[in-house]
């Protein structure tokens, strides 16, 4: 990624936070940019051929007859049905972790970067040029790990690239990093905010006292209860945890205000909610999230559907901003019939992390069958029978389920060389001595 600079000749005007006063502005905000939209995505071969026949959309009024855009859309478009531009205009190409089914690709102008950036840096803990910020996601394809590095460098911020994915990048050199060069900011999501925590208590760090430099960890890409929300800042010392939500096909789509809520970048796109069941589609409640990013070049989307379980609304907030909140429930708002009863995953993680700090339950897993849950949790030997006891109450209190719970010495689930093991040599090597294995010649070590 090219270096972002903030004050870059723009081709356009977008609005930065406080632009507008109310709901009402927003909207009028938001219908300006229509016709030029429209025009922009009828540059691509998708939306001219779903627009063929002459009804294409022009103005404002023609946006509620617009049609979802599906992420099967987006595969059956693969790789470039959605390019409005020419290539040569292209600055990234990227695909999706493919997750839920086959990657979709996604490209973005040198213009939609600096929109990109900016959205993602729009924190309320801040992106300084006193910052050293490690991006500890994943690179590659993926948007996620460039997303930050562009924001940090817009923002004047030291990047560190810690790859979540790299070989090269261990959990024991993470570790080492953050100490050594003193990392104020974080961007990871949260259960590797918990493995990079045990990782430093393995070899014999104290995460809450021994980064006095970490002021905020940026968290994404997992749904979280209050409950481990709070955990994450007790482990780390009461640095802040400020939520993101976003995609690749998007980009950074929400951020956490000082209030703890989610507002949706609605300067920057529309946001409506579908009910796959009706086929309705809404401003606000619950549903699908929908998306129409407004100042798009290179793939214009015009209401694509991220598929999320989300609730939009536009309640005032504490904090003043005049955006829509959004509460994103995911996978982890699922729930799976057990004796009855539905039980989800934010219903176990308020449990687990509502159990006392000291206790040291980081890692857990469980099983939904439809006679109970079956749940295994780590804890050290002094408090495993302690946890265990008041775990079982509050699940029978809470839920009213059969349950079976064991809990397991510390690094069963999360084996410790996982947490303090280096990696080898990272490139080929051809020629090896006498007492030398050569089982892995041309390989990556």
């Amino acid at each position: 990624m090219t270096q972002l600079s903030a004050d870059r000749t723009e081709t356009r005007e977008r609005p930065e936070l406080g632009d507008w006063s109310d709901f009402d502005e927003l909207t009028k905000l938001q219908r300006s940019r229509l016709p030029e939209l429209f025009d922009r995505a009828l540059r691509s071969p998708f939306y001219a051929r779903r627009y063929a026949a002459g009804g294409a959309p022009v103005t404002a009024a023609d946006f509620d007859s617009v049609a979802i855009t599906s992420k099967q859309d987006l595969r059956d478009s693969y790789p470039f049905g959605l390019l409005a531009v020419d290539r040569r205009e292209l600055a990234t190409y990227h695909e999706s972790s493919g997750t839920s089914g086959q990657p979709t690709a996604s490209y973005y102008t040198e213009n939609d970067w600096v929109d990109l950036a900016e959205r993602y840096a729009r924190k309320w803990v801040g992106i300084t040029p006193e910052d050293t910020f490690l991006v500890r996601t994943p690179y590659a394809l993926v948007i996620t790990g460039h997303l930050a590095q562009a924001a940090g460098r817009l923002r004047g911020a030291t990047v560190v690239p810690g790859d979540a994915r790299s070989l090269a990048l261990p959990l024991s050199r993470i570790v080492r990093l953050m100490a050594a060069l003193e990392v104020s900011l974080t961007w990871c999501n949260p259960t590797e905010a918990v493995m990079i925590a045990a990782a430093a208590r393995a070899v014999g760090l104290r995460p809450e006292v021994d980064f006095p430099s970490l002021r905020a960890l940026f968290v994404a890409a997992e749904p979280m209860t209050a409950a481990r929300k709070r955990r994450l800042g007790e482990i780390w010392g009461g640095a802040a945890i400020v939520e993101e939500y976003g995609s690749t096909e998007t980009g950074t789509v929400a951020g956490e205000c000082p209030d703890g809520r989610l507002h949706l970048w609605a300067d920057r796109a529309i946001f409506e909610v579908y009910s796959p069941d009706t086929g309705e589609i809404r401003s606000a409640g619950r549903g699908q999230l929908v998306v129409t990013p407004l100042y798009r070049e290179a793939m214009p989307l015009l209401r694509y559907n991220l598929a999320d379980d989300v609730e939009i609304s536009y309640s005032p907030c504490p904090c003043g901003l005049a955006l829509p909140t959004v509460r994103v429930f995911g996978r982890a708002g699922f729930g799976y019939p057990v004796n009855g009863r539905t039980v989800t995953q934010n219903q176990l993680e308020e449990l687990i992390f509502g159990l006392p700090l000291d206790y040291q339950v980081m890692f857990w897993r469980a099983q939904a069958t439809p006679d109970a849950v079956i749940l295994e949790f780590e804890a050290p030997d002094n408090v495993r029978d302690k946890a265990t006891r008041e775990l079982s109450a509050a699940i029978s209190e809470s839920l009213d389920i059969p349950h079976r719970l064991t809990a397991l010495p510390p690094g069963t689930l999360v084996p410790t060389e996982v947490l303090t093991s280096e990696r080898d040599i990272l490139k080929a090597r051809y020629l090896f001595g006498p007492h030398e294995s050569w089982d892995k010649a041309l390989m990556y070590q």
